[in-house]
């Protein structure tokens, strides 16, 4: 939902390009907005102002460091994360009481039903195409991702982590995300690079083929 906010708004459309690219120069930004540098800048020095982004001096190429631009933790947090202190809590609480297995059960049923309830609103059987409307999903509901063709494979990439929080204390997270995506596409996903590791988003891929590209109807 926020995200439908921020689209259409100028500081919000560069907030969202910096959140897909993790960082960029005013040039990048002019050239991928469509906008002059003038423009770039006067939405820059308002989200500076408002501590949504941060710059640091960076030698690219010949001539002079250029200023590039990033998401401060204020900017980040404008995109939705589907977490709470509740829920932090109660699996520290399941954790100390009942031991890690019982925490990698839950998060494995929890994986399942939100595999069942997104596969209900997919129409399509080829893994590509369902991953394709998987991401529109997730996008309707604020969470950032897309899908684009690789020559080893088809790639689904969370731009917005929905459980970084939780994530960074329990690793388990992610496999429960990979579990839910492979369950959706009915296809083995690897788990490229994740958001943890300091990559700029999650990366989930299967293995090219054609079959992943058409029905088998």
């Amino acid at each position: 939902m926020l995200q439908r906010q921020l689209t259409g708004s100028p500081a919000g459309e560069l907030l969202i390009l910096l959140q897909r690219r993790g960082a960029a120069t005013v040039k990048e930004m002019e050239d991928l907005l469509g906008v002059t540098a003038n423009a770039v800048r006067q939405q820059l020095t308002g989200l500076l102002a408002e501590g949504y982004i941060e710059h640091r001096a960076e030698n690219i190429g010949r001539g002079r460091p250029k200023h590039v631009y990033s998401l401060t933790a204020e900017g980040r947090a404008l995109f939705p994360r589907h977490y709470d202190e509740f829920t932090n809590s109660l699996l520290r609480e399941i954790l100390l009481t009942e031991g890690p297995q019982k925490v990698q059960e839950l998060l494995a049923r929890l994986s399942k039903r939100m595999a069942d309830q997104y596969a209900r609103q997919i129409d399509s059987e080829a893994p590509a195409e369902r991953m394709v409307e998987l991401s529109e999903l997730l996008n309707a509901k604020g969470i950032m991702a897309e899908v684009h063709v690789e020559p080893d494979g088809v790639v689904f990439k969370e731009y917005t982590c929905p459980y970084y929080e939780l994530a960074r204390e329990y690793r388990a997270i992610c496999d429960m995300e990979q579990g839910m995506i492979a369950q959706v596409v009915n296809q083995p996903v690897e788990l490229v690079s994740c958001t943890l590791d300091g990559h700029h988003g999650c990366k989930f891929k299967i293995e090219t083929g054609e079959e992943l590209m058409t029905s088998n109807e």
